[in-house]
Formats: structure tokens, C-alpha cells, sequence
């Protein structure tokens, strides 16, 4: 139960209006349901006011687990969209009950949040809950902006680059050596963050690393379209786009999104065979085609140069 609705409940409406005339079902794709205007984000809107999660966060794990059920073509039913959606409702409410005391309750302004170097343990407690990936990236820098409770409003973390097929073509296109190349790994900002708290974490983030990583020359990151991302807060902080990734299907077990990653830690294998007989549990693929990831780029020190729309090359993994 979750804000005295049930999961079974939230499936039964949305199977009752999932139908048009003549029993006909209504059908949504996963292109309408990234539109930030769609339909598909009334019904976040609407569920999360009514069970009192972050809204943002609920967007990103429901879209993150459409592709689970999406056809071929990409279309998916009213009907499986809200169970989808009434499963993420269910499990955010309840990952935030585990962090409930690191969740910022007053807004403010962003001069009035600090910049600090975040403790590793409440970080991974927020990314591990809250972050649609639910993990932490171990050997991470994890920074924020806290306000004046100490509470993280904005946070990331820094890792080094592990990416080989991004490294390969940064040492061969850019002449940067993989080593001295870091990513963001994760971000997680609160709906309670001001505008502009991402773009302005990562200038500050930016700053950090320029005086205590010498060694450093480039941060680097990957931004998911099938997600909703743009890059605009990459941008705003004069990150530019360099490359782009071919999409891979995502992987899901037990009905759950479970990166590679993931899947290595937990299973010493990616192989999903393997998994399965490991795991005993139900090993899934997305079957729709996906969107590529792009690769924003941010220079350490000197201006990070705009690539022309020709000069970006798109990789295979």
C-alpha cells in the first residue's frame, strides 16, 4: 500500500480506460511518453502528487522501465504504461522512506546553497535509493550543494573513465589519454533544487578538480535520450557534445532495470544465460529500439571546443 492506494488499484483504473470505442486500446509509444508536455507526464504529475514522491525521479524510473514492455514498434498500452508507472510509484515511495532524513524539505535560493565535497556514505545511500540506476560507482568524488541544514540539494559524483570505447576515441580523435580523462557518474538533484542548480554544480565541480587533480585534463559524461535527457545542464555549463554511443537493449531481472554493471557485481557476468541460471529469476530484454547515447565533453582547463555536427562520430560499443 502506498498513500492508501494500491498498486493492484492504480492497474485496475488504468485498465478501464485504456480502452477507446468499440474496445479498441489506446496506445502511447515511447517517443510520446519522453515529451515532457505528453500525456505520460500528467500521469506522473498526477501520481506523484497523490503518493508524495519526487516527481522528476518518478519520470526517469518509469520511462527507464517502459521499454520492458513496449512492442517492437515501440507502442505500448495505457493499461501496462500505469502498471509500470503504479510499480515505480510503489517502489520510490518506499526508497525514499530509506533516506527519508537526507531529503531536503525548504526551498532555496542558489546563493544560499553551499558547495562541499559530500561524504561517500550518504551519497551512496541517496544514488542507491533515488537515482534511477539505484547504485552507487565505487572509487567516486562525490560533491553538493547543501543547504543551510546540510542537506544535499544538488549531488554528484566523479569517477574515472571506465568507458573504453568513449577512451579509445578521445586518445584517437582528441589526442586526451584515457587515464586523464574522469566522468560524472551520477547526478541527482531534488525537485526542491533551484534553477540552474546542475549547470552550476558542475562549474563548481569543474573548479574543484582544476585545483586538487592535476593529473586530470577532461570530465566527461553520457546523457540517455530514452530518459528524457538533453544535456541542456551540460550545456548551460559550456560542456560540449563530441560523440555519440549506438543503444544497446537495457537489461531487466525480476521485472527490475539492472545495468551490465550490475549484473558483473552481483553475477561475476553479464552473459544472460549465465545469469539466469545464477539468478534463478526472469532475465528480460527491452525489444524496442532504443536511443543512442550522447557524449558531453568539458575541458579542465581552457574552453572545451564546439564540434561540428559532421566531426561527431557515432560509436559502436
Amino acid at each position: 500500500m502506498t498513500g492508501g492506494r494500491s498498486l493492484d488499484a492504480l492497474a485496475i483504473r488504468a485498465g478501464s480506460r485504456a480502452h477507446g470505442p468499440a474496445g479498441r486500446q489506446l496506445t502511447l509509444s515511447l517517443d510520446d511518453c519522453r515529451d515532457a508536455g505528453s500525456r505520460f507526464a500528467e500521469l506522473v504529475a498526477q501520481s506523484a502528487v497523490a503518493h508524495d514522491v519526487e516527481p522528476r525521479a518518478l519520470a526517469i524510473r518509469t520511462l527507464l522501465h517502459l521499454p520492458r514492455v513496449a512492442g517492437h514498434d515501440g507502442r505500448l498500452t495505457r493499461w501496462q504504461l500505469q502498471r509500470e508507472l503504479g510499480n515505480c510509484t510503489v517502489a520510490l515511495r518506499a526508497d525514499q522512506a530509506e533516506v527519508l532524513e537526507l531529503i531536503p524539505t525548504g526551498k532555496h535560493r542558489l546563493q544560499e546553497l553551499r558547495f562541499v565535497p559530500y561524504d561517500t556514505r550518504s551519497a551512496g545511500r541517496i544514488f542507491s535509493h533515488l537515482h534511477y540506476l539505484r547504485s552507487a560507482r565505487s572509487n567516486s568524488m562525490n560533491y553538493a550543494l547543501i543547504d543551510p541544514e546540510g542537506r544535499p540539494v544538488t549531488l554528484c559524483s566523479v569517477s574515472p573513465l571506465e568507458w573504453s570505447v568513449v577512451g579509445r576515441q578521445l586518445r584517437q580523435q582528441f589526442g586526451v589519454l584515457p587515464e586523464r580523462v574522469w566522468e560524472v557518474s551520477r547526478v541527482y538533484s531534488f525537485d526542491i533544487a533551484p534553477s540552474n542548480a546542475i549547470s552550476f554544480l558542475l562549474a563548481k565541480v569543474r573548479a574543484a578538480l582544476r585545483r586538487t587533480e592535476p593529473e586530470l585534463d577532461l570530465l566527461t559524461t553520457a546523457v540517455d535520450a530514452n530518459l528524457g535527457f538533453t544535456g541542456s545542464s551540460y550545456r548551460a555549463a559550456n560542456w560540449q557534445r563530441w560523440m555519440s554511443v549506438r543503444a544497446r537493449p537495457y537489461f531487466y531481472l525480476d521485472g527490475r532495470y539492472i545495468s551490465p554493471r550490475q549484473l558483473r557485481e552481483e553475477y561475476g557476468t553479464a552473459n544472460l544465460a549465465a545469469v539466469r541460471t545464477y539468478s534463478g529469476g526472469v532475465v528480460e530484454l527491452s525489444r524496442a529500439s532504443l536511443l543512442d547515447s550522447t557524449i558531453f565533453c568539458c575541458r579542465l582547463r581552457g574552453e572545451t571546443e564546439l564540434l561540428p555536427v559532421e566531426g561527431q562520430r557515432r560509436l559502436r560499443r
